[in-house]
């Protein structure tokens, strides 16, 4: 009677162990994935930086171009219409 009960029990737990075992074990591939992935950029991430800084210097030169037409009306003695 006793080995009825306990073997629905040691079947329940052997799966238990089982899927702990292969989570140890799968743990070190999963973390170095992880490690690589962070440590390498994509094409598309690598497109998006380079959007990103285009973007920045057209809006850098841009101001900078404002600047000096307004410091060239200035020289001129004109009236600044910002």
């Amino acid at each position: 009677m006793r080995v009825f009960l306990l073997l629905p029990l040691v079947l329940l737990c052997s799966g238990c162990l089982v899927r702990t075992a292969a989570d140890i074990v799968t743990a070190p591939i999963r973390v170095g994935g992880a490690i690589v992935d962070a440590a390498t950029t994509s094409q598309s991430e690598a497109d998006e930086k380079r959007g990103r800084e285009m973007r920045k210097a057209e809006e850098r030169a841009e101001r900078e171009r404002r600047k000096a037409e307004r410091e060239a009306r200035e020289a001129a003695g004109e009236e600044p219409f910002d």
